[in-house]
């Protein structure tokens, strides 16, 4: 059977982390796909240089310059690579309704929390870990989930689970999330391309 066919979807200036853990997953054998496509919002982005030297072209497809027709773009993009799966790497945006339903069930996302906690419009970054240490919760961790309509509201495919520390600021937190993002995003995919082939 061919490798699944990945294309990622990157936003603003992600530093790109679970891009290269999907990556380094495809080099190394630990996921049984190709990367055939990143599309970027900004030639600026971090994670420009990092896909070139992965051998990855970038797309730059920015919403604020191509204005009304960034969707029709994006789908005429997408459909050209053919994706088996689109993997949101820090992208940020709303995806249009017509490409949500044209590429249903492969389409997905990480999301460090448990969702359905702490997920929706706003909520990313270190907003996250700070309302997870507000709340007082003694757990955490990360989602991965397929992607609709709404923000961070698709049915979850993998979670994994990390404990709050007494002393944990936002940042600790989100350190000790982040590796576990990694390979649980990894494990996601491989999950959501077994799904498609069945």
């Amino acid at each position: 059977m061919a490798k699944a066919r990945l294309v990622l979807l990157v936003s603003g200036m992600s530093r790109g982390s679970n891009m290269m853990a999907i990556l380094s997953a495809t080099r190394d054998g630990g996921l049984d796909a190709e990367v055939v496509g990143a599309i970027l919002t900004r030639t600026d982005s971090p994670a420009f240089e990092v896909l070139r030297a992965e051998g990855v072209e970038p797309i730059i497809l920015s919403p604020k310059a191509l204005a009304e027709d960034y969707a029709k773009r994006l789908m005429t993009t997408l459909s050209d690579l053919r994706p088996d799966m689109i993997c949101l790497c820090g992208y940020m945006r709303l995806l249009p309704t017509d490409i949500i339903h044209a590429f249903s069930g492969r389409i997905i996302n990480i999301h460090p929390a448990l969702l359905p906690k702490y997920g929706g419009k706003g909520m990313y970054g270190m907003r996250v870990h700070e309302a997870v240490l507000a709340a007082g919760d003694t757990e955490s961790g990360c989602s991965v989930h397929y992607v609709d309509e709404v923000y961070d509201h698709g049915e979850i495919i993998l979670q994994s689970r990390v404990p709050v520390m007494p002393d944990d600021t936002p940042e600790s937190l989100a350190a000790r999330i982040l590796p576990i993002e990694h390979d649980t995003y990894v494990r996601g995919i491989s999950m959501a391309i077994d799904r498609i082939q069945q």
